[in-house]
């Protein structure tokens, strides 16, 4: 029923845009799924495109709210990109085919799948629903591992320099400058987390295994018992005897997720629950990818500190 209805409001939506026609604009109009995408798509963009987000920053992006006007969006997409691994496989498909759009359908130029080139994390030896919901082509949470996101951003200026052949220069000096920026704030980074290295965290969802790979730290646990099923009272006492044996002091949240079910598991261990959002915009000045990363550390590196 769902789908039906957002077929019907789909086709009166392309019919109010080919009743009132569209005016040809100058930038390149860039949708991305998550506000990281994006945020990384106008670094690498520059003043040359124009950028929208579908999720909202505080959204889960598994499960983002499909709607009418993300059709229309889509429609009017000249560059579509995507996570890929199958982060947005729930709700994603039904708004690309109402979009109506050739431009970003599945190998056009203007189709940009993130995990392009991506070495993969957890990509399951077979696939079982039963583990919960598991990715059969790897864990899609790659975009906290800043030496990951310069893949992504080359996909990004490739892709788009294929689109608007003319910038392509413009492109490759963007991600140039990115790329240095990454390398400069990754280096900062890694001498703020340096003294946490093998710190034991426990995480709400398997969304922090790039991040933990990357910056040496040991995740014990997290409160899920499979990824996307809700935390069982049998589950969480196990969570809380491996935290105590441990000594395991930090637990990491979203916005998305049940942060009273942290607290529960934070006041049997003496753990501290840090909101670690993955999305710029979640937290207050944090426009930016950059900023979201700044966010990140800082927030991990003080509640670490704080425990010695």
């Amino acid at each position: 029923m769902k789908s039906r209805n957002l077929h019907r409001a789909a086709t009166l939506a392309l019919v109010a845009i080919a009743a009132t026609g569209s005016s040809a604009a100058a930038q390149i109009r860039v949708v991305a799924t998550t506000p990281d995408l994006a945020s990384v798509a106008r670094e690498i963009g520059g003043d040359k495109v124009s950028v929208v987000a579908l999720a909202k920053p505080t959204e889960d992006p598994h499960y983002v709210d499909a709607k009418p006007s993300h059709i229309v969006t889509l429609n009017r997409a000249d560059a579509l990109i995507e996570g890929g691994a199958e982060l947005e496989l729930g709700w994603l498909p039904p708004l690309l085919e109402n979009s109506r759009n050739s431009k970003i359908s599945a190998g056009a130029p203007g189709r940009i799948v993130a995990s392009d080139g991506v070495k993969m994390l957890e990509v399951p030896t077979s696939f079982d629903r039963s583990k919960g919901d598991v990715h059969s082509l790897g864990n899609p949470h790659f975009m906290i591992d800043p030496v990951t996101v310069k893949i992504v951003a080359r996909n990004i200026a490739n892709h788009l320099a294929q689109v608007d052949p003319k910038n392509a220069a413009t492109y490759n000096g963007n991600l140039s400058r990115f790329n240095a920026k990454l390398d400069a704030k990754y280096a900062d980074w890694q001498k703020q987390l340096a003294p946490y290295r093998g710190a034991k965290i426990v995480t709400y969802h398997k969304d922090f295994v790039y991040f933990a790979e990357r910056f040496g730290l040991n995740i014990v646990d997290e409160l899920e018992p499979k990824p996307g099923i809700a935390p069982s009272p049998a589950h969480l006492a196990q969570v809380i005897g491996k935290m105590k044996a441990g000594n395991a002091k930090v637990i990491l949240v979203q916005p998305f997720q049940n942060r009273k079910t942290a607290e529960t598991v934070a006041r049997q261990t003496g753990a501290t629950v840090l909101d670690t959002p993955e999305q710029p915009g979640a937290a207050s000045n944090t426009n930016t990818y950059f900023d979201m990363m700044d966010n990140l550390v800082h927030t991990l590196a003080g509640g670490l500190g704080a425990q010695k």
